[in-house]
């Protein structure tokens, strides 16, 4: 596909980022090891973020989001992750996976009545797909909802769930059909405080540690029929639609971690005196300096392009599993050399490149680890 681009960002792009990067340091910088050694997920820090239109950056001004396109989505997300990454994956997995599939697939009713409180952080979303043995095998899910009247009858778990105990409302896909089809799974919203609805172990995490991952239970949960998204039987359908958005998301996400670790390397590079000079006049840091500058901008390029396809409606199932694929490896390859940089401080949480190592590697991970953006790509191509 011939794909052309403005590379010039416009006002709108400037004023966010320098928004939310004023707002990241204010506000999260200060908090970041605190929050990531007690594990502790920050919602009033969404709160804040949802008044600042945030939490609803995707979602339309009638429904009480910002109205902004994937470009400045993907500038918040850099933004607040170059600074912390777990904020940025709740914020990433809060606007394009739990709101993001409402926005896509909900009627004009239940658009109504579940964005306005998404967009502003009334509400925080959670979303569930993966249970214990099916993460990429997603067809083979046992989680099962039964028709009762103007019901269904939920039974079953989800894992790897952020903001699952958290999390005022989610999106789950449940199996109303047969095993392995991919017609036999739906999409439907269960609120918190629905009985039956509870969360369950929260995972002690190597990185992301601030961004909650819980499992999600569901014991005789009984749901109506009106909160089904789309028709019976199209949920597989949605979830891989929200997933190519997902990893734009997550692409983002990386590219903010390893312009922050890279920041940290640069920045240290040339304070640090060895020999009677800063490390950066060597050889050995300036060129690891080099590929990290040229392999981050390679990722802002294909992440860049995903979301223009997005923005203009075109099919970008190819360039988003090829952004996330790329910047994810990136991350973590940047992170490693930022400790590397570092030396034996870059090993001590004293200083900030042993978090975005830590953090780097969830992208890899994530959405579709990097083996199967890597069948997606494949797939396209050979199609």
């Amino acid at each position: 596909m011939s794909v052309s681009f403005n590379f010039s960002e416009t006002e709108t792009q400037q004023n966010v980022k320098a928004m939310v990067r004023d707002f990241a340091e204010k506000n999260i910088r200060p908090n970041i090891m605190e929050w990531d050694e007690a594990q502790h997920f920050p919602v009033d820090l969404f709160k804040q973020l949802g008044a600042l239109g945030l939490m609803g950056v995707l979602v339309p001004e009638e429904y009480g989001g910002s109205g902004l396109g994937y470009q400045e989505y993907v500038d918040v997300i850099v933004e607040v992750s170059r600074v912390c990454g777990s904020i940025g994956l709740s914020l990433a997995a809060h606007n394009s996976l739990c709101t993001g599939h409402i926005l896509a697939f909900g009627t004009e009713e239940q658009k109504l009545k579940w964005l306005p409180k998404l967009a502003t952080a009334e509400w925080i979303g959670a979303w569930g797909l993966t249970e214990a043995n099916t993460g990429s095998d997603a067809l083979r899910m046992i989680t099962t909802a039964v028709a009762d009247g103007d019901d269904y009858i939920i039974n079953g778990a989800k894992n790897w769930i952020t903001h699952g105990k958290s999390g005022d409302i989610a999106v789950v896909m449940i199996r109303t059909g047969e095993q392995g089809s991919s017609k036999g799974i739906s999409a439907i919203v269960v609120e918190r405080g629905t009985p039956g609805f509870t969360a369950g172990k929260k995972e002690n995490k190597l990185g992301m540690r601030a961004s909650e991952t819980t499992e999600m239970i569901f014991d005789n949960c009984r749901v109506p029929k009106a909160n089904i998204l789309g028709n019976v039987g199209e949920g597989f359908k949605q979830a891989m639609k929200v997933l190519d958005g997902g990893r734009i998301s997550i692409a983002a996400l990386a590219l903010g971690i390893a312009k922050g670790a890279f920041d940290a390397a640069v920045s240290y590079s040339k304070q640090r005196q060895q020999f009677g000079q800063p490390i950066s006049s060597f050889q050995a840091i300036s060129f690891k300096l080099a590929d990290m500058a040229t392999e981050i901008e390679a990722s802002e390029l294909l992440i860049r392009q995903a979301a223009d396809l997005k923005n203009r409606h075109l099919p970008m199932t190819k360039e988003s599993a090829m952004a996330k694929y790329f910047a994810s490896e990136v991350s973590v390859r940047v992170a490693t050399e930022a400790v590397q940089i570092f030396g034996g401080y870059g090993y001590t949480k004293d200083f900030p490149v042993e978090k975005f190592y830590r953090d780097s590697k969830l992208c890899t991970i994530g959405e579709g680890t990097s083996e199967i953006q890597k069948i997606v790509i494949a797939r396209e191509i050979l199609n």
